[in-house]
């Protein structure tokens, strides 16, 4: 018997099993697209096609969040190993860990070792980014959990000594309605002792122009972004969605304090879903809400912190 294609002695995979269920397409599609106003969660943007785009738009010059965000990791990374002391480094979302490096690095400068735990739902990607880091960093261990953060996270098999710092970047937060925000973070909490931290990338609040902008890049990938999830619905739900039919828009929602992700019909169409045996009838104008992301003043975001039942520590923030 041959050993599996991860086995290596500074590397393990362990499934983690949810302590609540996860809706699936079908299940928020019934919920979200039958009657007006219709809507989707953004998860459904990740097939294939959907994570190469978004890697796109990640390098086009409007989307500021991913390199803002990387270029404070990359200022601040040691002085955050320094106060953080980390044991244990644990990242939700961990996707290629590619800005987790920043913190692998200063870690690696000041000779202070620590293990990676990632958790993610893609195993593909979370495996071969923790086989590039063990190469990378020779005196790493990486303990890969596959599964859901949005099924739970209290079945993680966590170490109960020493010093974690739990990570959770990319603005993900900014996705939640407020209730599931607060819940999420709460989750979070009850996992921390008091000797640990959280790193939690939270984007701000800036002018509409700007905003709308990044979620509008001149190239029109994160329209085509937006529009694949049409493709989704019709290869997973049997739908018959005409995709020239729609227009990306982003919209900042100034009272919500949030930017809104919508495809609006630019004619009225009739829309069946096969494998659900329904149809619906979309208006000329009528929108599909298809991603929010909020953003944070410094006061609301400590407001987020606090309802959770976390202690804000600082802030970092870029002028960008």
């Amino acid at each position: 018997m041959k050993p599996p294609m991860h086995a290596h002695p500074r590397l393990t995979c362990t499934p983690v099993r949810g302590t609540r269920a996860v809706t699936t397409l079908a299940q928020d599609a019934l919920a979200g697209m039958m009657t007006p106003p219709r809507g989707l969660p953004p998860k459904y943007f990740y097939d294939e096609r959907g994570a190469q785009l978004f890697e796109q738009i990640c390098h086009t010059p409007e989307y500021y969040p991913s390199r803002t965000e990387a270029a404070l990791l990359e200022a601040h990374a040691d002085e955050l190993i320094r106060d953080c002391a980390p044991e244990h480094l644990i990242e939700l979302g961990s996707g290629s860990a590619r800005k987790t490096r920043h913190l692998l690095d200063a870690c690696d400068a000041r000779g202070h070792g620590c293990v990676f735990w990632p958790f993610d739902v893609a195993e593909p990607m979370v495996m071969s980014s923790a086989r590039a880091l063990i190469d990378d960093y020779p005196w790493l261990s990486v303990n890969a959990l596959i599964g859901d953060y949005n099924a739970g996270l209290s079945r993680l098999p966590l170490p109960a000594q020493g010093r974690r710092l739990f990570v959770f970047l990319g603005g993900t937060i900014g996705n939640f309605e407020p209730a599931p925000a607060i819940d999420m973070l709460a989750e979070i909490a009850d996992l921390m002792s008091p000797q640990d931290h959280l790193l939690l990338g939270a984007d701000r609040i800036k002018n509409a122009a700007m905003l709308e902008a990044a979620y509008d890049d001149a190239a029109g990938l994160t329209a085509a972004f937006n529009l694949n999830l049409l493709n989704v619905l019709n290869r997973e739900l049997g739908a018959d969605f005409d995709a020239d039919n729609y227009r990306h828009r982003s919209v900042f929602n100034a009272e919500l304090e949030r930017i809104e992700m919508r495809l609006c019909a630019r004619r009225a169409q009739r829309v069946e879903f096969a494998h659900l045996g329904r149809s619906i009838d979309i208006g000329t104008g009528e929108e599909i809400l298809t991603e929010i992301s909020r953003k944070f003043s410094p006061a609301s975001l400590e407001r987020l912190l606090e309802a959770a039942g976390l202690a804000p520590v600082r802030h970092l923030h870029s002028d960008a």
